[in-house]
């Protein structure tokens, strides 16, 4: 017997089956109440159910969960306490849309019971490899946001289907565990960074299989592992053996708060990225890794990469090729004194040199001093002072003002033998050319604005065409024809010739003269190889004391372990941590006697995650780092996705190293990524923005720059609607308001965990509701009410082919699937299905591949009978995207297997034929309307369907029809008389 509240459920059940949430029904008297938000506003038309909305039982936190509290008086009874504290332990509650709750579990429980996706070490070689790998990531203590599972799921979906395709399929995760963040959280907070990075990465790993990601979990691997980091030092010790590895006293920016060097990128406006600390320039000796001898092969390779043309561009613009001359330009000191001192500078555009008005130099020019006039002394330590704390990208800002500080020294130009000033500035960079330039005001931005500022003279040797007076407001940096350029005390006369064949003529005289030479140079610099920092891996070279000489461990001693230190904390003198532990630190070499000491310096966290993708390959091998048999089969990596963030540094010190273990023979290839990716941004959801003026009144976001003095407050959804292309108050249509997305943070309250999304919705509709958000490379939204609609496609999907739920919310065993044969439209639906899924897998476009079997499953819902073979081939194009549902109805279908690497269907060109056309139909010479035939549709039977069609047959009804007049596959001519006399079909 169906009690009133079960057939109330059912009632709204039928009209809003879709809805993720159960049901929590309360009683009033003999009413039951609903909370209202479960349900649509235009829903309360049920007074004929007896239906009670409760609009204050229900409210919803940021993740879109319900959260439900009765409104009910009166005391439960300790039965009816237990009941619903077992329910709360249980969780929700039943009815939802379909029961991912028990479906996911089931299936991962099965999937890691039975290996389902190992990759075994010894396989069938013939078959053909597939290797896709996400980029490593870092496991932070703040675990997932709903941003990390969208590269993990495009993967995901690569690896299935290329499984279900018959290849060889090699998909691992890892961790990139050693860096800063660890250290510093550890510092703050009194714990070891090795106990923190294991929690994190247990709860990373916890959270990735909860979304049902097929990685082969016997391949992990993490860099702070000995096992891994063993192999980091024997590349270094390669790297140290080809001289490769160097020591260098290098100009660096150094973090005293955080006790550590820092990287370029990780410095904005003077500060730590993280941390917002102070950050100096200083010189220090560290480690380098001469990345330099790699540039032309680094550049020149890139040609035959599938990256994205954005990607190879920015590594272009790094490494930053450029050919020009090196000239020599002797100084003049501040008593107008030559000295036997000179300075060279690179210049791209010899051409240009009648036109030096001025040289630059770095301020951490290692001549600089050498040359200073007395005078100038102490403004010149002062600007350098303050430059020191300024990082390259801010120094060499296109649209930053110019600064700069006279060096009271002069130089003369070898072409013309002029006296021109040397200037100190900031926007030369030490570490670039040789740290000095040749200002030609006249065709270079930057000199030009400097000039202006300082009241340089400026020069015109180029002219578009030869002819035109140039415009002396701006510079002209492009080519042209060279002008007033000749001396005949040096030699050199190029007017009158082009800018290319000029620049050619002053190298060549320089060669002569002794001038300078040509120069082919990069903005690429040696790679920083060190860090003051105990969290990282020990770079395997010891110092001895009587010699100072630097000696490689043997491979034999590796790994040399990072040693436990109690006290991890920066020394804050420069020194590093490790310099701390004293025993470890203090070695006799057993061979010679001699006393040394190891390096303190730890390497940085690009080190490990620069070749993590070969040991992926053979994880397990304690005697090399990759067996050549399995790194022959499985590289290059295949496909590569990851943010765009790393386009540059991580990919490209990985090139590097690659490059130079391909020069020793440890891998085949030439580069190790064959095809790279970058999957877009998820931004929080859209924040509104409401302005208030100074007595507290709305005024609209277009006015609120033109008021002295505003407010603003965030608005929720609830009260904004939008109109035309604004969003406004609902209220107060007259008040505009600001949307805009921001990136997910902690500072901005809104991160969305996908613990939560999952515990609502389910992994498949959040792993579906990621690649239907659009363009898998472009950025979006979140949107938590975006997730219904894919969660509602796959409770239709579910209902399908299992059936409704019975009056419990229980769904039966089982399939509705008959052993019907297909009809011809069923095929074609399926297979234009397959066509489209494939081809969209493949060109990773998968919101079109979902947008897809959405429509199948549309036309599904108009069949009669859904006949197994058709149900069997849905659930497998399925299985990539929602595998848990897919693994759960091929079980139901019948099957005891998994489907991992059951064949996925291949779409039968006889059924992607279009054969309907469209057939015009006349009624007494005028065209009425259309209908859809089939080729080869007889006159009979295209006569019916006019017929039977809704606008058509209005005019053929009651009518006597005289004649019928039918052109196959051209048009339909029905003549009736005007007579009301009523015939069915002829």
């Amino acid at each position: 017997m169906i009690t009133s509240s079960q057939y109330l459920q059912d009632q709204l059940l039928s009209q809003f089956p879709y809805r993720p949430l159960s049901f929590p029904c309360f009683t009033w008297g003999e009413r039951p109440v609903f909370p209202r938000k479960l349900f649509p506003r235009n829903a309360v038309k049920n007074k004929c159910l007896g239906i009670h909305f409760d609009s204050t039982t229900c409210r919803r936190n940021a993740c879109g969960r319900a959260r439900i509290r009765s409104q009910v008086s009166g005391e439960l009874t300790e039965v009816e306490e237990q009941k619903q504290k077992q329910k709360q332990k249980q969780g929700p509650l039943v009815n939802r849309a379909y029961p991912f709750h028990e479906i996911e579990p089931k299936w991962q429980e099965y999937w890691e019971k039975n290996k389902t996706f190992r990759t075994p070490d010894e396989i069938d070689t013939s078959k053909p490899k597939f290797y896709v790998l996400d980029m490593f990531p870092y496991p932070s203590g703040a675990g997932l946001h709903v941003g990390h599972p969208l590269g993990y799921t495009a993967t995901d979906i690569l690896a299935r289907f290329k499984r279900m395709q018959g290849f060889n399929v090699l998909h691992p995760m890892g961790w990139d565990a050693f860096g800063l963040p660890a250290e510093q959280y550890a510092i703050e907070t009194g714990t070891h960074p090795k106990i923190t990075t294991l929690r994190n990465i247990n709860r990373f790993r916890t959270q990735l299989k909860s979304l049902g990601f097929s990685y082969d979990w016997d391949r992990e691997i993490s860099t702070v592992e000995p096992e891994y980091y063993k192999w980091t030092q024997w590349i270094f010790l390669q790297l140290f053996k080809r001289g490769l590895a160097y020591q260098a006293e290098v100009p660096v920016n150094w973090c005293p708060a955080l006790g550590t060097v820092l990287a370029n990128e990780e410095v904005i406006d003077g500060v730590s990225e993280r941390g917002g600390h102070p950050v100096i320039r200083k010189p220090m000796r560290q480690w380098m890794l001469k990345i330099t001898e790699y540039a032309d092969r680094l550049l020149e390779d890139l040609d035959d990469l599938e990256w994205p043309e954005s990607v190879k561009e920015m590594q272009r613009n790094w490494i930053g090729r450029s050919e020009g001359a090196e000239l020599k330009f002797r100084v003049v000191v501040g008593d107008r004194m030559e000295r036997n001192l000179e300075l060279t500078v690179f210049t791209t555009r010899p051409d240009t040199i009648f036109g030096a008005t001025y040289l630059v130099v770095a301020p951490e020019h290692p001549l600089l001093s050498a040359f200073v006039s007395e005078a100038q002394h102490g403004d010149v330590e002062e600007y350098k002072d303050v430059a020191s704390r300024k990082s390259d990208l801010e120094r060499t800002e296109l649209q930053k003002e110019k600064t700069g500080v006279f060096s009271g020294s002069f130089a003369i130009n070898p072409a013309n033998g002029e006296a021109i000033p040397i200037w100190v500035a900031d926007y030369v960079l030490g570490s670039y050319g040789t740290g000095a330039i040749m200002a030609v005001p006249a065709h270079d931005m930057r000199d030009h604005e400097f000039a202006l500022k300082y009241d340089i003279p400026i020069h015109w040797v180029v002219t578009p065409d030869g002819e035109s007076s140039p415009d002396s407001k701006v510079a002209y940096s492009g080519e042209g024809i060279i002008i007033n350029s000749s001396d005949l005390t040096s030699g050199l006369d190029i007017t009158g010739l082009p800018s290319s064949e000029a620049a050619s003529s002053v190298t060549e005289w320089a060669e002569k003269t002794g001038n300078g030479k040509k120069k082919v140079n990069y903005k690429l610099r040696d790679w920083l190889f060190a860090r003051q920092r105990y969290w990282g891996e020990p770079i395997p070279i010891v110092f001895f004391d009587e010699t100072g000489e630097s000696v490689p461990l043997s491979e034999t001693d590796l790994p040399l372990l990072l040693p436990e230190l109690e006290d991890f904390t920066p020394t804050g003198t420069g020194e590093p941590p490790l310099s701390k532990a004293e025993a470890w630190v203090r070695i006799r070499d057993q061979s010679s006697g001699k006393i040394g000491r190891r390096e303190t310096s730890t390497m940085p966290q690009w080190a490990g995650s620069c070749w993590y993708y070969l040991r992926f390959m053979d994880p397990k091998n304690s005697k090399d780092i990759v067996s050549k048999e399995k790194e022959m089969y499985w590289s290059p990596v295949d496909v590569y996705v990851g943010g765009a963030e790393h386009a540059v540094l991580h990919l490209l010190y990985s090139r590097f190293w690659h490059k130079v273990l391909y020069d020793i023979g440890v891998v085949s290839t030439k580069e190790p990524f064959k095809c790279v990716i970058n999957q877009g941004i998820i931004l929080g959801e859209v924040q509104y923005t409401a302005y208030r003026d100074a007595d507290g009144n709305y005024v609209s976001a277009e006015a609120a720059d033109s008021l002295g003095e505003y407010t603003q407050e965030v608005v929720t959804e609830e009260k904004v609607t939008k109109s035309g292309e604004f969003f406004v108050l609902k209220d107060n249509p007259n008040v505009r308001l600001t949307a805009r997305a921001y990136k997910m943070s902690k500072s901005r309250g809104n991160v969305v965990n996908p613990d939560d999304v999952v515990s609502v919705y389910g992994a498949d509709s959040l792993r579906l509701y990621e690649m239907f958000m659009g363009p898998f490379r472009d950025s979006k939204t979140w949107s938590t009410s975006g997730i219904e609609g894919v969660h509602r496609f796959l409770a239709r999907t579910w209902r399908l082919l299992i059936g409704s739920p019975s009056t419990s919310g229980t769904f039966k065993g089982g399939t509705v699937a008959t052993d019907a044969e297909p009809s011809l439209e069923q095929l074609r639906s399926l297979h234009k299905c397959i066509a489209k899924v494939t081809e969209e897998i493949e060109g990773t476009r998968f919101n079109t591949g979902i947008s897809a079997m959405m429509e199948f499953i549309n036309a599904a819902y108009k069949w009669e009978k859904l006949p197994r073979p058709v149900a069997e081939a849905f659930v497998l194009l399925l299985a990539p995207y929602a595998p848990h549902m897919a693994e759960e109805l091929w079980s139901r279908l019948g099957h005891s297997d998994s489907l991992a690497y059951v064949n996925f269907p291949k779409a039968n060109p006889d059924y992607l034929k279009e054969s309907a056309i469209t057939l015009p139909v006349q009624i007494n010479g005028k065209t009425r309307g259309t209908i859809q035939v089939e080729e080869g549709c007889t006159e009979e039977d295209a006569f019916i369907l006019a017929s039977k069609d809704e606008k058509l047959s209005k005019y053929l009804d009651g009518k006597s029809i005289k004649k019928r007049i039918f052109v196959p596959g051209k048009i339909l001519n029905v003549i009736s008389d005007r007579q009301n006399i009523k015939v069915g079909a002829q």
